[in-house]
This record gives structure tokens, C-alpha cells and sequence, in this order.
């Protein structure tokens, strides 16, 4: 049984994180990896997702041209070399991590973990003991007891598919089938998005989803909220989802039916049990310093926690929380209130801070700032199909409570204001600072 002070299970943003505070005091660290170094972010999810966006954006770009008085043709989309395209800008990720760990000291070791006792871990018939245990074991997508699942594919199936389908339907309408619905839609594919629920992106700003799911009825995707999906069948080549919804039965027939049903702790195999780590349905039951609360030797951080968001950021902020408390005892607590995150359709949806549903059921006093700003100079010379904001102010104190943007640059204007969030920047002031114009950064100072 070889000892370390720390052991990590998983090799995603989460447990990289955890490794900078450690090996810097000079603990000894092993980190578990069951698959490919960087975890799903980089390899299979936001990082080759992002080179697809990319291409549906230039598609946008293109279909807009006409508002620039240029005439082109009609694109031609190779598909199977954009798949292509998008594995060479990943392919070699697992080897620079590995190579970032060496340098750093750490013992990578590739195997299926579990606990074998609350501070032992066994894997591929070695144990290991360690002084804390940090579960960064990542997230996996959410079954669904559906006859016919099995015809369903993943995220992780459509980056991998040479194969532009002509007609998908996506189970579940939170921001994945967004994402991914924008890309196949500017690609010329039929999207449909089945949600159970009564609202679309429920995570989200009720006005911002309004914009964006506007704007995906425009390119052609259709939305059906409070639709139950009852069974998928194989019909003659074809998949047929057949659902519920204002009270008659529907069907409607696809190349391809997407499980985006949102993702769960993937710690289903770590015999939690035997690591004497309480949890429910796979939720560990951690304390506010990510300690699991019946053994604190064991951290949670990244996808692996029930009570975050699913980010790759927020993953990397809680891996490096987690190591600075394994060194310098539990003291530092997350803080999610200032952090970001987008959704990227085309054009994308962003977010910081309270929605104004959140503000007022806490009762605060607020000033809201609404503003469709097609209209504005810098969105009519980009001929933005969407441009619109909403910022959120205490009347009181002027501090930003939160901020929500669709198109104008939206996914890179939020960050002014999550840092204006953190370091307690108020409106006014925000609104008073100088910016290069004519930019989109400079139509801050009109949002309020």
C-alpha cells in the first residue's frame, strides 16, 4: 500500500485545480483517472462544442452579408471535415495535461477507483492510502426511464458524428440542446427541443430566455414546453418520439433523438459506502468548506457536487478551494454569487448575478434597466438579429445585482460586469468609466 497525502479521483478541471495549492507545500499527490487527462470540458464537451459554434457563427455571418450589401452564394458545409477539424484541436490535450502533472510532481495513475475504507482508495488492484481524498470524479448524463432510450445519443455521440443528420430532436431544453441546436439549425438541419417542464433554460432570466428562444424560432427550431416524451421507436430507419402534450398524444420522426435531460454526479462506482461518505442518490453531503460532512478526510469538488453550477470555471475555483483547505486546514469557503456563464447559441445568452425573479423573492428594492437595443447604432452596423439586456441595481446602494445580455457581444461584455460585481463597482460608476468607441463595450454606460 503506497501512502500520499492527498489522492484525487479524476483528472478534469476540478482535480487539476486541487493540485496547484498541494504540490506548491510540497505534499505528495496521485491523481486517478479513468479515462483521458482534462475530463469532459476539453475533450469531449466546451472546447470541441466551441469549434462547431464557431463554424455556425461565419454561417450567421454569411446569411446576414446581404445587410452589408455583399452578395455571396449559397455555403456548402463539409460537415464530416468540420468533425474532423474539431478532433485535431483536441487531440493532443490528454498528452500536454500529462506532461503539466509530471512537471508538477503528481502521480497520475489510469484505473477505476473506489474506496476500499475511509482514507484507502483501490485501483486496478493496488491501494492506496491518503491523509484526504478528493472526489472530482465529474458529472455524466442524466438516464431517463423512457422505453426506447436506447436509441438515444449523448452530447459526447453528436461531436463524434461524421454524419449531418437532417431532422434531431433533443430531449430535455436546457443549455446543451440550445447550444447544439443553434449549430445543427445554422447548419440547415430540423431541430425540435422537448422540455417537461414549463419553462426553457429555467436557470436563466425569464426575459432572456423569451429573447433567445425567439431567435431560435426565427432560424426554425421548434420549442415545445410541458411535452412528455412516452417512448421512442425504431421506424423504418428512422427514430419516432412519440410525447404528451396539451393533452393529446404527438409524434414526430428524426435521424437523431439527444438525451439532454441535464447531467448527474458521475460517483456511482466509488463504493461511497465504504469510504464511510454519506450521501443520497449520489448528492454527497458536504459542509461549506466541501468536506463530505460524515468523513471531512474527503473533499468534493467540480461536476462531482450536487449544490454548483456545472462549469468548467466554477470546477477549476473549487478544485483550488479544495486544495488551499487541505493545506491550510478548512477555512475558505465558495463564493458563486459574482460568477458568469454563458450559453453559447448564436447569438448567446449571458448572465451574472440575481435574476430579477431571485431579487425580489428576496425582497430587495430594485431599479431594473431593460433595453432592446436592435436599434441602437452599434447593433444595427453588426445587424444584430437580437440585442438586448436587462441589469439589475439595488436603489438603494447602486451595487449591480446582476446582469443578463442576449447578443451585443453579451458572453464577453458580462465579465465587466461580474468584475464591477466582485470588487463592488456600482452602477454609477461603471456607467461613468471611458470606453473605446464606437465598440459594444462602450453602450454600457446607456444599459443603466
Amino acid at each position: 500500500m503506497k501512502k500520499y497525502d492527498v489522492v484525487i479521483l479524476g483528472g478534469g478541471n476540478a482535480g487539476m485545480g486541487v493540485t496547484v495549492s498541494t504540490r506548491a507545500a510540497g505534499l505528495s499527490v496521485a491523481m486517478i483517472e479513468a479515462r483521458d487527462l482534462g475530463g469532459t470540458c476539453p475533450n469531449r464537451g466546451c472546447t470541441p462544442k466551441k469549434v462547431l459554434v464557431a463554424a455556425a457563427h461565419a454561417l450567421h455571418d454569411i446569411d446576414r452579408a446581404a445587410e452589408h450589401q455583399i452578395t455571396v452564394s449559397e455555403p456548402s458545409l463539409n460537415w464530416a471535415a468540420l468533425i474532423d477539424r474539431e478532433k485535431e484541436m483536441v487531440m493532443d490535450i490528454p498528452d500536454r495535461l500529462s506532461g503539466l502533472m509530471t512537471k508538477r510532481g503528481v502521480d497520475v495513475i489510469f484505473g477505476e477507483a473506489s474506496f476500499a475504507g475511509g482514507n484507502e482508495i483501490s485501483v486496478g488492484g493496488r491501494k492506496l492510502e491518503a491523509k484526504n481524498i478528493v472526489i472530482a470524479t465529474g458529472s455524466k448524463p442524466r438516464s431517463l426511464p423512457i422505453p426506447g432510450a436506447e436509441h438515444m445519443i449523448t452530447s459526447d455521440d453528436v461531436l463524434n458524428d461524421a454524419v449531418l443528420p437532417s431532422e434531431v430532436v433533443f430531449v430535455g431544453g436546457g443549455v446543451i440542446a440550445f447550444e447544439l441546436g443553434h449549430v445543427y439549425a445554422r447548419a440547415g438541419v430540423k431541430v425540435t427541443i422537448l422540455e417537461a417542464l414549463p419553462h426553457l433554460l429555467g436557470s436563466f432570466d425569464t426575459d432572456a430566455v423569451a429573447q433567445i428562444c425567439g431567435e431560435s424560432e426565427r432560424i426554425g427550431i421548434r420549442l415545445h414546453t410541458l411535452a412528455w416524451v412516452k417512448r421512442i421507436d425504431n421506424v423504418d430507419g428512422r427514430l419516432r418520439v412519440t410525447f404528451a402534450m396539451e393533452g393529446r398524444e404527438c409524434a414526430i420522426d428524426a435521424d437523431r433523438v439527444v438525451n439532454c435531460a441535464g447531467r448527474i454526479a458521475n460517483v456511482e462506482g466509488l463504493d461511497l459506502g465504504a469510504g464511510v461518505v454519506v450521501h443520497r442518490e449520489g448528492r454527497i453531503e458536504i459542509d461549506d468548506y466541501l468536506r463530505s460532512r460524515s468523513n471531512p478526510d474527503v473533499y468534493v469538488c467540480g461536476d462531482a457536487l450536487w449544490n454548483s453550477l456545472q462549469l468548467s470555471p466554477v470546477a477549476t475555483y473549487e478544485g483550488a478551494i479544495v486544495g488551499r483547505n487541505i493545506v491550510d486546514g478548512p477555512k475558505h469557503r465558495p463564493d458563486y454569487a459574482q460568477i458568469p456563464t454563458s450559453v453559447y447559441t448564436i447569438p448567446a445568452v449571458a448572465s451574472v448575478g440575481l435574476t430579477e425573479a431571485k431579487a425580489k423573492e428576496q425582497g430587495l428594492a430594485v431599479t431594473v434597466h431593460v433595453n432592446d437595443m436592435r436599434g441602437w447604432l452599434s447593433a444595427k452596423t453588426y445587424a444584430e438579429t437580437v440585442a438586448w439586456s436587462k441589469i439589475i441595481v439595488e436603489a438603494k446602494t447602486d451595487r449591480i445585482l446582476g446582469a443578463h445580455m442576449v447578443g451585443h457581444a453579451g458572453e464577453e461584455l458580462i465579465h465587466l460586469f461580474a468584475l464591477a460585481m466582485k470588487h463592488g463597482i456600482t452602477a454609477s460608476q461603471l456607467s461613468e468609466t471611458v470606453y473605446g468607441f464606437p465598440t459594444f463595450s462602450s453602450d454600457i454606460r446607456n444599459m443603466m
